[in-house]
């Protein structure tokens, strides 16, 4: 179960030639794989490209017909390593995932078949995860085209664009025998437009062609002597052949006016922001009408000497508008020139941030330092400018007032508990070393929490504690969820494990899915997939590579759940221990609960709903329970108490009825304020008398109490 579905979205594809396709970019992606003849489509979910993964996942009948096929690969080096089927035959393929992270993973799948070269259009979609709204590290695709020699692709963020891009790049790689990478930032994925559509293309050499006449062809296998004649094939042969397709199919455009003494470079991928802060200023239209000269670079590798050289050529100076570090266009575009003892004047980082998203703001700071220095006589309403640019004293003050939000735990989510049991722990036998993982668990290095030392990436948060393998008092912990496990952690942490006797411990997250990516199926899903093989146990899985002590905990059972933290703790058994906390996402089980329960209702049938709620008489105040929990329905609200200040503990309409904060009382031996309330709806005729029969009884009680409390009162 996806985080959401293009099942109605899809049929969309089916359109064929003239007809407008309507929608956001992935599917526009989708579209433009299925007009150029793709073969084979795989990938690996993440953000901002997790969508297209679902997409693609729901479109299987139609990729079915085309005889395309589709994998959700197990990692991004299984999605890459798909690319070797466009290296003997003419087959085009495309694979995708989170970027640079995910790049880093199918390193030695891209680099190998960027060596040999590809016979068939080999493309590689990556979402480029760059900007405040990552999740990632702050790094760029551009380094790995480089190093490697692939060209790399920075559509500007319309759907015409994009689409056309797609299909240039198939061509782009088979005329240079390279592979080629299209990078998509997050709005480019989710940005909303049309486009003439063609008619869909089934493959003209198809996989089964392929699989019934197999080629084989030293040249192209990466080992000596052959790896050597391909490094010389790649400047020689590939780079001026992409150099040549990218020159004469005028992949980057030259936009905005043709003449003046200053221009602007920018990257695709940011032309649209671009083009706000140019609006702003009073220099352009919503529409990218300027008298600006604009050089939009739609390939950001490798550039085009002759057209950097015609551009900067009468200009006095450019503004080189690349987001992130290092300056590699800036440093090129200094290189390209000055060989050509062309003096124009390339800023860039000299008035934009170094580092950081450019939003629009960014830029229009930095377009206006540039015209102020470089053509002053544009800038004809800078107070104006003055006046929209918001000042850093009132941004520090918006700081101050408006109060940080960190990322946390959902309500009722199965994994809070763990932590929670996690913290109770180390309040009974101190603090201990926790490597953590990728995945919705890192939110437990967060408060209340505060748990976690280090994390080093997908499915390495074993591998993460491997070095403490000294004898201590105290054993170290790992968190790794069930989505990493089958990524990466089941050998680099598991199998490395048991191979070099470690004698610490593994808590494995299984809550069904890929909760972090969007909850996708995986190997251990609980539910039936048509298409993927699930059901596959994890506890198998570990003890197959040979864990002994392995013990599965329903992660709400906080009880349990801490017992056997400790019992792996001090536990005499020497060698690997892993723990698998199951209990399912909350956020897949709503989904698929919550339309169910409200077509009951709204069929007349009787539902019984769990809530959880606070007693604000027995409440104490002292909020254990909210610094034990940080579940969002745990809130605060003033005491009831007109002799007491402190606010009390309230559970707001938010809950779903995990019972995790009634557990944390009970484990933590908290005071017994919580209660559970089941809430009928469509009660039925017994519902309704047992509910007067209780409500009798209270009342009778209520008086018996008053009249009791009354007679102490006077003294009768």
């Amino acid at each position: 179960m996806a985080e959401r579905s293009f099942a109605k979205e899809v049929q969309h594809l089916r359109i064929g030639e003239g007809e407008v396709f309507y929608g956001e970019g992935i599917l526009a992606v989708t579209k433009a794989l299925l007009q150029a003849g793709v073969s084979y489509v795989g990938g690996y979910q993440g953000a901002p490209i997790s969508h297209l993964m679902d997409v693609l996942s729901d479109a299987q009948e139609i990729l079915g017909e085309l005889k395309v096929h589709f994998e959700a690969s197990a990692s991004e080096a299984a999605a890459g390593a798909m690319l070797a089927a466009s290296v003997n035959y003419p087959l085009r393929g495309a694979v995708t995932w989170k970027s640079t992270v995910g790049t880093n993973v199918a390193s030695d799948a891209l680099a190998s078949v960027a060596s040999s070269g590809v016979m068939g259009g080999a493309l590689v979609i990556v979402g480029e995860d760059y900007g405040e709204g990552s999740s990632i590290m702050q790094e760029r695709s551009h380094a790995f085209a480089m190093k490697s020699q692939m060209w790399l692709l920075d559509p500007r963020p319309n759907l015409e664009s994009i689409v056309d891009m797609v299909e240039r790049g198939f061509e782009l790689s088979e005329a240079s025998n390279t592979p080629v990478m299209l990078e998509l930032r997050i709005r480019a994925c989710h940005v909303y437009g049309s486009f003439k559509a063609k008619n869909n293309v089934t493959p003209a050499f198809t996989l089964r062609e392929a699989m019934e006449n197999p080629v084989r062809d030293y040249s192209r296998v990466v080992l000596p002597p052959s790896n050597f004649v391909h490094e010389v094939e790649k400047v020689e042969k590939r780079l001026p052949a992409a150099i040549e397709y990218i020159r004469s199919h005028k992949l980057n455009e030259f936009l905005g006016g043709h003449k003046g003494d200053v221009g602007i470079v920018v990257q695709g991928g940011i032309y649209n922001t671009l083009i706000r802060a140019l609006e702003t200023a009073g220099l352009s239209d919503s529409f990218g009408e300027t008298d600006i000269p604009i050089y939009c670079l739609n390939v950001t590798y490798p550039l085009i000497d002759e057209e950097v050289r015609g551009f900067c050529l009468d200009k006095r100076a450019v503004l080189m508008v690349e987001e992130g570090q290092p300056d590699y266009l800036e440093q090129a575009f200094n290189s390209i020139l000055k060989n050509a003892d062309i003096p124009t004047k390339v800023v860039g980082k000299a008035v934009l941030p170094h580092a950081g998203e450019y939003t629009g703001q960014a830029l229009l700071q930095g377009l206006r330092a540039f015209l102020r220095e470089y053509a002053p006589h544009l800038l004809k309403d800078d107070k104006q400018i003055d006046a929209i640019s918001v000042p850093a004293e009132i941004q520090k003050g918006v700081a101050n007032v408006v109060p940080q939000r960190p990322p946390g735990f959902c309500t009722g989510c199965p994994e809070r508990p763990v932590f929670s049991a996690m913290k109770l722990l180390q309040k009974e036998i101190g603090k201990f070393h926790v490597s953590c993982d990728i995945g919705c668990h890192l939110f437990s290095i967060l408060p209340p929490f505060d748990i976690g030392n280090t994390t080093m990436g997908y499915g390495l948060g074993w591998a993460g504690s491997s070095a403490f393998g000294a004898k201590a008092d105290k054993r170290t912990v790992a968190i790794m969820g069930d989505g990493g496990f089958w990524h990466n952690g089941l050998t680099s942490g598991v199998g490395n494990a048991v191979f070099n006797k470690n004698d610490n411990i593994l808590v494995i997250v299984d809550n069904g899915y890929s909760a972090a990516t969007g909850g996708q199926d995986i190997l251990s899903s609980r539910a039936d997939n048509k298409t993927k093989s699930t059901n596959n146990p994890i506890s198998r899985a570990v003890r197959g590579v040979g864990v002994e002590w392995v013990r599965e905990v329903n992660t709400y059972n906080i009880g349990r759940m801490k017992a056997t933290l400790k019992e792996a703790m001090t536990t005499a058994f020497a060698g690997p221990k892993v723990i698998v906390a199951q209990s399912e996402c909350m956020l897949n089980r709503q989904r698929r609960e919550r339309p169910l329960r409200d077509k009951a209702i709204k069929e007349g049938k009787r539902v019984v709903r769990a809530r959880f709620g606070v007693d604000s008489d027995t409440c104490t105040g002292d909020h254990a329970c909210i610094r034990l929990s940080g579940c969002p329905s745990l809130t605060l609200k003033d005491n009831p108490d007109p002799l007491r200040d402190d606010p009390v503990a309230y559970v707001n309409n938010d809950c779903v009825g995990c019972g995790v904060c009634g557990e944390n009382a009970h484990a933590a031996i908290l005071c017994p304020s919580f209660y559970r309330a089941e809430l009928i709806y469509n009660p039925s005729g017994w519902d309704r008398l047992l509910d007067r029969f209780r409500g009798a009884v209270i009342r009778f009680f209520q008086k018996r109490g008053e009249k009791a409390r009354a007679k102490y009162a006077f003294g009768a």
